[in-house]
Formats: structure tokens, sequence, C-alpha cells
């Protein structure tokens, strides 16, 4: 019989005696209004996400009454606290540059405060790996809950979900496609319930990753927000997460090499965003472990693309719901998974599968042998501009550009691209490469800025997609032939800081090679173009000093694992 967790006696506050720590704790306790018999029960934590500032969590007040109701149910005292919240659209420069802020918090406050478990509840897609990487290093029993992810909205009968179709109708906006009153009803639209963006961008790549890792119960990573199993697969959370606090199992000791494999297979079948890359890096190097960019590219090419659903397909996540979710497409893909990988529940992910003959919507979660494409959705690319490698959606991106020799419109930065992109002055043709630089992790925080709008006078001309690269990142609900992730970036002195408009570049999707035809003497003759990020105090000051580049998980250099 394994021991009773410490519960309220846990991490007793130092006076420098613990009998008057272990009172005064009870007495400030009791005036809270919690009986004596409910403060000897395990402790179970719950982060509170939510802010005024963040669409994607409104529900999460209803989720912690759930959990709570979970945990009650299962003989605990289940307590929330806050912790940083990050609402993509509302954080400037942009919400990637406090993942690791939010991270450091959580792991803070669950290794300061007396629980015995916690449930990690997050959505907003940096907020799912910030509580993971978190949640991790503080080395405590965990679960993770999603908040789920939105419904459709309709526009003249057709279906709408943030973010792809925000994009796309953006771009016809620009191009003089659509009026100003027709993009404002658009905008109305696009975003009607509570939840994660409704296609596979970012936070349902994130969530469908850590379901396959084994760190949320099976079954609960595509459940829409609104819907009523969402609250269900809540207070099973709470329920779940008292038999944590008696087994002791933590995250650390679930996620392993073998589990983050999985996730690469997964993202790579379900064509999922290319941040997802940058977050399974910075967790499993919170954990000594590595995701592999050129182990990506083998595992790519042998894994096809089978989920249906923007930006590489057409539907949308309460599709995928419906269609089996994350547990159907674990089936579909068995033959190629490490299915003795252990969960966060103790079974294995092979024990978690649902019965083979379970139903399972086939245009949707396609078989193996009628994929959406027969490769990955994601390679890395090499060469000497990207000497330690970048990425390329491949399954969101025109096949046509993949293999080509372009010259380059170069933009300094975020300000000279806002400047000069509709200029109609701009040198540019739909043959060039639009190249932006100085937009990485130490630059100004790596924001998504990837998604290099299509020049005006190219979109009235009906151009829809051209090379694009970058240092920076894009939204996983975007699409297009877009290089990102270059490393190392031009903030770091990397081969980008000196490329200049009309250098001619190569790419080869079929080599994995990206390289700039310029002589390595005239390269090093020339000045390096480095902007430095603005502000350099506080958390902006911490975070240059020590953010690691792209393959490295943009995480700080000094909350990796030493075995890493």
């Amino acid at each position: 019989m394994p021991a009773p967790p410490p519960g309220i006696a846990d991490g007793l506050t130092n006076y420098g005696d613990p009998r008057f720590a272990a009172y005064l704790r009870r007495s400030f306790a009791l005036s809270m209004g919690y009986s004596r018999r409910m403060l000897s029960k395990p402790i179970i934590g719950i982060t509170w996400t939510a802010s005024g500032f963040n669409n994607c969590h409104r529900g999460v007040p209803e989720l912690i009454e759930a959990v709570k109701r979970g945990v009650l149910a299962a003989g605990g005292l289940p307590l929330d606290f806050p912790v940083t919240s990050l609402g993509e659209v509302f954080l400037n420069p942009t919400s990637m540059m406090f993942r690791n802020l939010m991270a450091m918090d959580v792991e803070e406050m669950i290794r300061a405060q007396p629980m015995d478990a916690v449930v990690l509840i997050g959505g907003c897609d940096k907020t799912l790996p910030a509580l993971v990487m978190g949640a991790a290093s503080a080395g405590k029993p965990a679960i993770l809950l999603a908040t789920g992810p939105m419904m459709t909205g309709r526009y003249q009968g057709e279906r709408l979900g943030a973010c792809t179709d925000c994009r796309r109708f953006w771009g016809r906006y620009r191009a003089g496609e659509l009026s100003d009153e027709a993009i404002d009803t658009v905008e109305g639209r696009l975003a009607t319930t509570a939840g994660t963006c409704a296609v596979m961008g970012t936070a349902s790549t994130m969530a469908i990753l850590c379901e396959t890792m084994g760190l949320m119960l099976p079954g609960t990573a595509a459940i829409p927000a609104v819907h009523a199993d969402r609250l269900r697969a809540a207070e099973a959370s709470g329920t779940a997460a008292m038999e944590l606090a008696f087994s002791g199992r933590t995250l650390d000791t679930v996620i392993t090499q073998a589990s983050v494999d999985n996730a690469v297979r997964v993202l790579l079948a379900i064509g999922g965003s290319t941040n997802a890359v940058i977050h399974l890096a910075a967790i499993a190097g919170r954990l000594g472990l590595k995701v592999d960019l050129k182990a990506l590219n083998r595992v790519s090419d042998a894994t096809p693309v089978l989920v249906d659903l923007k930006p590489t397909g057409q539907g949308y996540m309460e599709d995928f719901f419906n269609a089996g979710g994350v547990g159907a497409l674990l089936r579909r893909l068995e033959a190629h998974l490490d299915l003795g990988a252990l969960t966060i529940t103790g079974e294995t992910l092979g024990e978690q599968l649902p019965p083979a003959g379970e139903w399972i919507d086939g245009e949707i979660v396609r078989p193996l042998d009628k994929p959406i494409r027969a490769d990955g959705g994601l390679v890395a690319l090499y060469g000497n501009l990207a000497p330690n490698g970048a990425i390329l959606k491949r399954a969101a991106a025109d096949a046509s550009l993949f293999e080509k020799t372009a010259r380059v419109v170069v933009f300094e930065g975020l300000r000279d691209l806002a400047e000069r992109i509709d200029s109609p002055d701009l040198d540019v043709e739909p043959e060039d490469a639009l190249v932006l630089r100085n937009a990485g992790p130490r630059a100004c925080g790596m924001p998504e800025a990837g998604y290099i709008p299509i020049p005006t006078k190219l979109a009235r001309r009906g151009v829809k997609d051209m090379l694009r690269l970058s240092d920076a990142r894009m939204s996983g609900t975007a699409y297009g032939t877009i290089v990102l992730h270059i490393s190392p970036e031009a903030a770091a002195g990397g081969p980008l800081a000196r490329i200049e408009t009309g250098d001619r570049i190569r790419i080869s999707v079929a080599e994995r090679r990206l390289d700039l035809l310029v002589e390595d003497a005239v390269l090093q003759a020339r000045e390096a173009k480095m902007q430095a990020m603005a502000g350099e105090r506080g958390w902006a000051k911490l975070y240059r000093d020590h953010v690691l580049q792209a393959e490295e998980g943009c995480d700080l250099d000094f909350l990796r694992s030493a075995a890493g």
C-alpha cells in the first residue's frame, strides 16, 4: 500500500521551525473556511490560465469547477492557483517570447506550493508546451487537460474556422476581391465560440501530440470546447489526478524518447503545425531527450498524411473529433508507433487504443492506403543558408516551388516589412523569393511573421503563393511555400544576416537543401545586418541573453536538462 501523500504539510515555509510552520499554515488555511477534515486530504492543484486577455481560455473557470468535482469525488482537496496566461493575439511582440516565462512560473508554483498532484489546464498553443515544460521540470505528478477547439461559423453558406479561413479571406481582401463590408462580416464569424483555433493549428496539434505522449486522458485532446464531453473529461482528469497523487507517477518518467518519437510520427501524419517542432524540442530538452531534424526527414518520407483538416485538407477539428479523434489516428498508425510507451494513467499507449473494429470516418482519418499525401507534412532543410536547419510545411505548400532557383528580395525586419511590402515601387516579381530576417528568437522573440504576405502589387495580379524564407515562425493555421526557423538566425550571426536583395538562392525539397548562391569570400566581406531586441531590461534581457535557437526549442539554456 503506497504511503499517503503529504497534503497540506508538503514543502513547509521555512521559518527555522517546521512545527511552527505547519501550525501557522493550518491556521491560515482555516481562515479560508476549510475544515480540518478537508485539510487532512491529498491536495490537487489546478492551474488557472484564464484572463481577460485570453479568448481561448474563456471556458477555463467552468473546466476548473468540473475538475474540482472529480477531485472531491475521489476524496481530495482541489485548490486552483493562477499562472501566466498566454493569449496569442493579445501579446506583443509575440506569445512565443513568454512561453518560457510561463514554464518557469508553472514549475516554481508547482514546486513551491503544497500539492500532491496537479491538473494542468491550457489551450492557446504556447500554453500547452509551457505547462508540460514546467511540470516536467517540477517533478510532481501532473496530468494535462486541454480547453478544446472552437466550433465553426458560417459565411454565405460556407463553414469558417479560425484561423486558416481568416488568412484566406484576408488574402482575398488584400487582392481587392472583397469589400470592407464583406471582410467586416467575415471578421465577426471566424471565431464564434470559446476554444482554440478550429483547424490543425498549433493548439490542436499540441493537444494531439500531448495525448499521443500519454500526458492526458485518452480521447480528450479533440473534444470541442463547448461540448459536454469536455466537462466530463475535466471531471475524469480530476479523479485521475488523485490516483497520480498516490502513485507518484510524474511527467519526467512518462516522457521518454519513445514517446517523443511517437509524437514526431503523429505530427507528420496530421500535417501539423511547424511550431510543434520547436515545442517538442523544448519539452524533450528539459529531460535530456532530442528531436533530431535529420531523423524527422527520414520518418517524414515514410509517414503519409492521414488527417484531412485545414490548412492541409478541408475539415475542421469538430470533424476530427466526430471521426474518432486521436484514438482513431493511433489505430491507423499502430504499426509505426512504439505501443509500449508509458502513459500518465500507468497503461501503455497500446493498452489505450480503441478496439480494432471501432468505427472511424475514413474521409477525415484516412487509412494508410488512401492518404491525403504519401509522405509526411514537414521536412527539414539544410545548406549554407541554414547550417543548423530550417522547416518547411510541404503539406500546405505549392509543390511547383519545391525545386527552384530564385532572386531574393530582402526585408531587414518587421518594421521594414510593414513599410515596404505593399509599396507599388517594391522591386519584386512572382518568381522571386521574399526573405525576412531579424525575426528570430534573439531579435524579437520569434513572432509568427514568417507568413509574409504576398505583396499587394502581385496579389492584384492573381499571385496566390511564392517562395518565402525567414528566421521567424508562422501560425500552424497558415499555408504557403514558406521556409521557417532558419538557424542560426540573423541576430545570432547566421548566414541570413549577410544575404542581400538581388542574391540568388536555391531550394531543393528533394535534396533537403537551402543554399545561398554567393561565394563564401563575398559573404564574409559583407557587414552582418543584425538587429537587437528592443527593451533590454527585465524578462526581455533575460530571454535574449539565454534563449537557444529553434532546433533546441528556443528554451532558455539554463532550464534544459544537464543530460541534454
